[in-house]
């Protein structure tokens, strides 16, 4: 049993050196020096107003679009992922989403309902709340044209309810408070047809199983989309579809992905990004920037 400075109990559970490993999609990672699991959103206030002011903090859901470095992470990660978990149906057509609930979990809700417009978040394996971080899309759709209003946290533990415009959106970049992070989210969808929601979640899931390596570890898109054009065409036509460092390769189904292939190393998976971006920018001429967050410590493979 943990008790905060103010005295209030913490029902959330604190691990230490724990392997982020066991927590990215990707598979890799070393260990977090302090690994805070919340029971609820006032248990995650209570803990963060009685940390240091200047503790790194991260925040993790699936673990997808992270690559934690094999030194590991100072400071304590915050996990979302099952436990800030509740959603609900607040208004005929409006959904209060916590941070810790899956994308794909939120796009069944909402047809479950007859809900439409969340639908492509079947095809996004993250969480909510790094939905909201990065305004996560895939097959056309966007995060935030659905978003009435969030909840965050800062790191005093103070919550607060903000609008969209409050925030600068674009393309996978959401500028906004810093030392904020997002709780909740409530959002908008249109009336619509269960059977035909549940339908189109089955064909883009379909879709994506068809054109990305959903059975090897991954993190998803490793790059953005330039204007104009596509990261995946550019790295297949450098011809670098299987070229791999270690056990991290590129993806011979979907050249915007890179896979841990076996016992790939942070190390591994970073070295190929930086590979391949500088193949792409030398012979197209083109900067592509990651998508993938990188954090952590150097550390041997």
């Amino acid at each position: 049993m943990m008790t905060a400075r103010n005295g209030h109990v913490l029902r959330g559970v604190l691990l230490h050196n724990e392997p982020m490993a066991r927590h990215t999609t990707w598979r890799v990672g070393g260990p977090a020096e302090r690994y805070y699991q919340p029971a609820d959103i006032a248990d995650l206030a209570e803990f963060l107003a009685q940390l240091p002011a200047d503790e790194p903090l991260l925040w993790v859901g699936l673990g997808s679009n992270l690559l934690v470095r094999d030194g590991g992470v100072r400071g304590t990660v915050i996990a979302t992922a099952g436990l800030l978990n509740d959603i609900e149906q607040s208004d005929a057509t409006m959904v209060r989403v916590e941070a810790g609930v899956s994308c794909a979990k939120v796009a069944r809700f909402c047809s479950r309902l007859g809900l439409s417009g969340a639908e492509f978040l079947a095809g996004i394996p993250g969480t909510m709340g790094g939905a909201l971080a990065m305004n996560a899309g895939a097959f056309g759709g966007e995060t935030w044209p659905l978003v009435v209003q969030v909840e965050t946290l800062n790191r005093h533990g103070r919550l607060r309810v903000r609008e969209p415009g409050e925030y600068r959106i674009g393309y996978r970049t959401v500028h906004g408070h810093a030392d904020e992070w997002f709780v909740a989210a409530t959002l908008r969808l249109q009336s619509g047809d269960t059977a035909a929601a549940g339908a189109r979640i089955r064909e883009l899931l379909d879709r994506r199983a068809a054109s990305q390596p959903t059975q090897q570890p991954n993190a998803g898109s490793v790059f953005r989309n330039p204007p104009g054009d596509h990261a995946a065409r550019l790295i297949e036509s450098c011809g670098l579809k299987g070229n791999c460092i270690g056990a991290a390769c590129v993806s011979e189904k979907h050249a915007n992905f890179i896979v841990n292939t076996g016992a790939a190393s942070a190390t591994d998976i970073e070295a190929l990004i930086a590979r391949v971006a500088a193949t792409v920018e030398r012979e197209r001429g083109v900067r592509l920037t990651p998508e993938v967050h990188i954090v952590g410590e150097s550390g041997s493979g």
